[in-house]
């Protein structure tokens, strides 16, 4: 028998179903949402920060708390899970070496996006203008922050250090009053070599603040570098940004890897890459065709290899590379004496960092993923997140293992507090600090520059 009628009226009076918990845990997701991107297309760059975000959480706290499950810390004795999470999946998941490198190269294509999608003067004027500013300000507040927290000393860090005998970290370099304070944020913006030396990194928990300054000197090479694209041919350009990309590797230059992120985004925006990488590529004269993933694939496994190979077989030779390359500020030769303690540009990284990212910017499916409302949440909060972990790492988790290990809990119990207790507390602390203090830095930037052009 069909169902009774029921007129328009009738329906549109019905109560409406109550949502099950999961729709609700679903619309929360998407809430997250907090506000539409400038290039919907490029979405999916920005949850790739996301993901680099909690990678980036994970190794700080990691090589506090269980420094021998990291690659490449200096604590290579431990218990056997943390060797065991060293030699796997350290490599991949909280390895720093791969984690900056994959920042610089991602950093490089998404600030050439405003000016391929409108190639104009008063773009690249703009990017470059605003890009300062929205450095500048957060880096400002969030080491004053640090030397506000920690003006009550550090003698907990010293006994922490004693205690789980990590030698992994550093305790936080004094800064030698408010004029060294001034001089320190001041050389973050300047300085184009040793970054990893500089008071102002030093200074900052984790010693990682040299990130910052790698990430805007640069900028001005990607700046400077992408106001050709409106003016050449597209084969001439490729061509131009290869040997760019060899000649800054042979000097061992950060260069090699922003334009390399440059060139990524001017075959993908100007260059139809997605498509014709879907046509695989042509091999044997063009009788056969290799899809693309392949190439892409052996690039990723190229790298992942030489990681596994150094972490858990060979790692004396993991700085054999750093040698081949010309010395650009000391002889006139090799760099037989490479300095370790600064961040190096390595091959390995390379070839894992490119490959992910073709195989990302030629997948419709990757791209969904990384599109998903929880990473572009964290991807629009990542500098943030950066700024204010550390912190909150070195203070609260450290003050509370201490806490915790005084009223007699087991290792392995302390530091699942405080994973627990650090990341409850970024969250709402990274809130605060994007919505005060880097939103308002944006719209001063974007304030500051339409008044100097009035």
């Amino acid at each position: 028998m069909a169902a009774p009628y029921q007129s328009f009226e009738d329906i549109a009076t019905e109560p409406e179903p109550e949502l099950t918990r999961f729709s609700k845990i679903i619309l929360a997701v998407r809430s997250l949402r907090t506000k539409p991107s400038l290039h919907p297309s490029q979405d999916y760059l920005l949850g790739l920060r996301g993901l680099l975000t909690i990678q980036t959480f994970l190794y700080t706290f990691l090589i506090v708390f269980a420094p021998a499950a990291v690659k490449d810390s200096h604590n290579d004795t431990g218990p056997g899970i943390q060797l065991f999470l060293r030699k796997t999946i350290s490599v991949l998941c909280w390895n720093s070496s791969l984690i900056y490198s994959f920042i610089i190269v991602l950093s490089a294509r998404s600030i050439s996006i405003p000016f391929i999608s409108s190639s104009t003067s008063l773009v690249v004027a703009s990017s470059a203008f605003r890009r300062s500013v929205r450095l500048f300000i957060p880096t400002f507040v969030s080491s004053l922050l640090v030397v506000i927290f920690l003006s009550g000393g550090k003698e907990y860090i010293h006994e922490f250090k004693k205690l789980t005998g990590n030698v992994s970290f550093e305790t936080p370099y004094t800064l030698p009053g408010f004029v060294g304070f001034c001089n320190a944020i001041f050389n973050l913006f300047w300085v184009t070599r040793n970054f990893a030396s500089q008071a102002g990194s030093r200074a900052f928990p984790g010693q990682m603040l040299w990130i910052v300054t790698l990430l805007y000197s640069q900028s001005w090479t990607v700046f400077m570098s992408m106001v050709i694209i409106p003016y050449t041919r597209p084969v001439w350009r490729v061509k131009a940004w290869v040997f760019f990309i060899l000649t800054a590797w042979w000097v061992q230059n950060w260069a090699w890897f922003s334009i390399t992120g440059l060139l990524l985004a001017d075959i993908r925006m100007n260059m139809d890459f997605q498509s014709k990488s879907l046509k695989g590529l042509r091999v044997f004269g063009g009788r056969w065709r290799v899809p693309s993933w392949v190439v892409y694939g052996l690039l990723i496994a190229m790298g992942l290899m030489m990681q596994f190979f150094w972490s858990a077989w060979k790692p004396q030779l993991e700085d054999g590379e750093l040698k081949v390359h010309a010395d650009l500020y000391g002889s006139a030769g090799l760099n037989n004496n490479p300095d370790l303690r600064q961040p190096q540009a390595r091959m390995d990284n390379y070839f894992v960092v490119v490959g992910l990212l073709c195989l990302i910017e030629t997948s419709d499916f990757l791209q969904f993923l990384f599109s998903s409302a929880p990473l572009l949440y964290l991807g629009r909060r990542s500098f943030a997140w950066f700024l204010v972990q550390s912190l909150i790492i070195y203070s609260v988790g450290i003050k509370l293992f201490m806490q915790l290990h005084g009223m007699g809990a087991t290792e392995a119990g302390a530091t699942t507090a405080c994973l627990v207790v650090c990341v409850l507390t970024v969250i709402p602390t990274a809130e605060v600090f994007y919505r005060l203090v880097e939103v308002p830095s944006q719209s001063f930037a974007k304030i500051a520059f339409d008044w100097i052009r009035a």
